[in-house]
């Protein structure tokens, strides 16, 4: 555990740039200074969580209205895709309208 506050006057230790070209934890009201001389940092990889589809889960786009639309996505030449429509922002602002191609199950939203 790494020194975060000065044993002589008890403020708060700050980073700086040490003459040797390292870094150092420096007190600013008096001369005490603690070189660093190995990395203080700590990395941790949490494991990521399954999350439900915001509009409902998998059934989502069962019901949903269909409609003659180009495919977004540049592999697909899909005409026909899945749509519904939220307000998302204010009222004074168009609906967002979310859509899925029935061909390739591609997913994405227009803001007209």
């Amino acid at each position: 555990m790494p020194i975060v506050f000065c044993p002589f006057c008890a403020n708060l230790l700050i980073l700086s740039r040490a003459d040797t070209g390292g870094n150092r934890l420096e007190c600013r009201t008096c001369p005490y200074e603690h070189p660093i001389d190995k990395p203080i940092y700590s990395r941790k990889n949490f494991p990521r969580k399954e999350k439900e589809d915001v509009f409902g889960g998998p059934g989502a786009w069962d019901n949903a209205q269909k409609g003659k639309v180009q495919c977004d996505s540049g592999t697909c030449n899909g005409n026909e895709a899945a749509f519904f429509q939220v307000q998302i922002r204010s009222a004074d602002e168009p609906m967002t309208t979310f859509y899925k191609c029935m061909t390739c199950g591609h997913r994405w939203r227009d803001n007209n």
